[in-house]
């Protein structure tokens, strides 16, 4: 058994029910894994949500286990930005903070864009392109 965090925008593909993210997120909840958000998944999904759709994405942000940021994710978060920024390759802090999360808290990330995801530490799950295709 294996506690996932889900990036952004496979949060945003269940809500809108594309893609088949909620039969993947349904089939690995029958397998018996964990998932899970934190709090850059939070605000992102947030700041995106239309006023009718508040209560479904609130149901289902709330069903997931939640990690929050602390001083440790934060620290992680600003290294992985300051050193792969160094290497010339420029991450955005919100990934890099989703990024620190998975890696401090030992969680897998499933993401759609593992080219936003190069830390050698993380573990990733690349969700498959389209479920509804299989």
């Amino acid at each position: 058994m294996a506690t996932f965090l889900l990036d952004t925008s496979v949060l945003i593909d269940v809500l809108n029910g594309k893609r088949g993210r909620g039969t993947l997120l349904r089939n690995l909840i029958a397998e018996g894994h964990i998932l899970a958000c934190c709090p850059i998944n939070v605000s992102e999904v947030y700041a995106g949500m239309r006023p009718r759709e508040e209560a479904r994405t609130t149901a289902l942000l709330r069903s997931l286990e939640y990690f929050p940021i602390t001083f440790s994710v934060a620290e992680l978060a600003g290294l992985l930005k300051r050193d792969y920024g160094k290497r010339g390759r420029t991450l955005s802090l919100t990934d890099t903070t989703i990024a620190a999360v998975a890696i401090h808290h030992q969680l897998t990330l499933i993401t759609d864009n593992t080219k936003d995801f190069p830390m050698k530490d993380l573990r990733v799950y690349s969700a498959p392109a389209d479920l509804t295709l299989l």
